[in-house]
């Protein structure tokens, strides 16, 4: 639906604010963003099999160029993974895990790019009114990867140091093990666990959520009239062009922190 055509700025906004929500039950508790869900397990199933299908293809002599884009990524992210993570083969889990959530996190972010009047349009001829493009400026979708990798660091937490180093180290680090000390330590730990998926999470959809409104700022101004369509385009331009820059770091960042929180995970205190 075009700025200035049925709807106010406002209206405009809001609309292409709204997700494809579907209640579960009476609605009163939980909500599935379908929208966010559908796009995400796209993306992922998409990325995730562009991979498997040219290293499947793989050949030890002169790569082509697909071959070579993903022989570079793969290499870049064993080298980041490498230089956090010394606890182990790194191969068996991390680095395949960071390789994953990086292209994924990737792939949704870069949905922001996808002209979203067009998108609408099209997506409104399949009756689809109300569908957001960007799983990753969902703040559902930020958490739920993040709890993803918050569950994961106390598996390895568990598994590295038992049940049992892991509840001593809960009550008895950072501070010492005196029984006095033990409160303490656990609210220590229980900030640093609760902080952990927010921050993670947070950062990613603020960024993200601040890009698709900044966008959306500037589609409205392009149908104010003749110089707000320049201007409009012109900024829009410069801001896709910037924007790459974020899209790409957001997705460095949360794979960063997620290699970074499983080696914390087998740091003994």
């Amino acid at each position: 639906m075009a700025a200035g055509a049925e709807l106010n700025p406002t209206e405009y906004i809001n609309h292409h604010l709204t997700f494809l929500a579907k209640p579960v039950g009476d609605g009163s508790f939980w909500t599935v963003h379908v929208d966010s869900v559908a796009t995400a397990v796209i993306l992922g199933v998409l990325g995730m099999g562009f991979l498997w299908w040219v290293v499947r293809g793989a050949t030890s002599g002169v790569p082509n160029r697909r071959q070579a884009f993903v022989e570079l990524a793969f290499d870049f992210i064993d080298e980041q993974v490498k230089g956090i993570f010394h606890h182990g083969d790194r191969n068996r889990f991390v680095a395949p895990a960071a390789l994953t959530v990086f292209v994924w996190v990737l792939l949704m972010n870069a949905m922001d790019f996808l002209p979203v009047d067009i998108m609408a349009r099209m997506l409104g001829a399949l009756g689809l009114h109300e569908f957001r493009m960007v799983p990753t400026a969902d703040v559902n979708t930020t958490f739920a990867l993040a709890l993803s990798v918050w569950l994961l660091m106390i598996y390895f937490s568990i598994a590295v140091k038992g049940l049992g180093g892991w509840i001593h180290e809960l009550f008895c680090a950072p501070f010492g093990s005196n029984p006095l000390l033990w409160p303490a330590n656990l609210l220590f730990n229980f900030i640093e666990y609760v902080s952990k998926p927010l921050s993670h999470s947070l950062r990613l959809f603020g960024n993200m959520y601040a890009g698709e409104i900044i966008f959306l700022l500037l589609w409205v101004w392009a149908a104010t009239g003749l110089a707000g369509t320049v201007f409009g385009t012109v900024l829009g331009v410069g801001w896709a062009i910037f924007h790459i820059l974020i899209v790409v770091l957001q997705a460095f960042i949360f794979m960063m922190l997620t290699v970074v929180y499983i080696a914390l995970a087998h740091e003994h205190h």
